[in-house]
């Protein structure tokens, strides 16, 4: 189920999926988590339930119902109407320690390994644009980074942020590598494709400092080795996202 999602396959046997009372249980810790972690940030919708069963592989009673767990605890709001849905009221309450500790504890060697396979494969992407990048191709990233520097809130910031990341990825012109590049963040997203973006001034674009410029710079200069030395570094941008997480809540345990 909600496993193969995150581990890109069967569970191994080092490693189990969280065992829950139900599905209902599972899918309300991911997004209690996911929520935590900065894959959703308050104010912003959550995918829509046809989406979200597609992404978690579950039911839409699951979802539903998760979604309604959720509400309860004060966590979402459902707004009705054309542009309703379900919308984030505040990224941690007094659920979410628990749920993180459930959804990332069992996991964590797992996510170490992903964090480092993820580096690398992202400073292979930079390097490929590098060396491949035609001008043409320039123009949207220069125009991803110019929305992300103007941004005027997180939820742009992330917008603007994942629009980058998807130009760096076509300019390789390999569609293979982008789906690459996309199923390693769902799986480091707990099935979300949207990257972690923190909390507060803890955030992406506050870690990420000049890092999308210096590796436009790498890019549209043609340096392929500088360009993977800046991502491989700014990609573990979001693994300290979800390492802090995990921390608040071992802090919040100890005596």
């Amino acid at each position: 189920m909600l496993d193969r999602v995150l581990l890109g396959g069967a569970p191994t046997s080092s490693l189990r999926p969280v065992r829950v009372a139900s599905a209902v249980d599972e899918v309300s810790d991911r997004l209690l988590t996911a929520i935590a972690v900065g894959d959703f940030l308050p104010g912003e919708r959550l995918p829509p339930e046809r989406e979200l069963t597609g992404l978690l592989q579950v039911s839409r009673p699951t979802v539903r119902e998760a979604v309604a767990r959720l509400q309860a605890l004060g966590v979402i709001e459902t707004r009705r109407g054309r542009n309703g849905g379900a919308f984030v009221r505040d990224s941690w309450t007094a659920s979410s320690g628990a749920a993180v500790r459930r959804t990332l504890l069992p996991r964590w060697e797992e996510f170490e390994q992903l964090f480092d396979l993820r580096g690398l494969v992202e400073g292979m992407v930079a390097a490929t644009a590098a060396r491949r990048r035609k001008p043409e191709d320039l123009e949207p990233m220069r125009e991803a980074l110019a929305a992300h520097l103007s941004a005027s809130s997180p939820r742009e910031e992330q917008a603007a942020d994942s629009a980058f990341h998807r130009s760096i990825c076509a300019a390789t012109h390999n569609p293979q590598i982008a789906l690459l590049s996309r199923d390693l963040l769902t799986r480091i997203s707990l099935g979300f494709p949207v990257e972690p973006w923190g909390r507060g001034e803890r955030t992406h674009f506050h870690r990420a400092g000049e890092g999308h410029t210096a590796l436009y710079e790498a890019i549209a200069a043609g340096e392929p080795e500088r360009a993977e030395e800046i991502a491989r570094e700014h990609f573990m941008i979001s693994a300290g996202m979800i390492r802090d997480v995990l921390a608040r809540v071992r802090a919040a345990e100890s005596p």
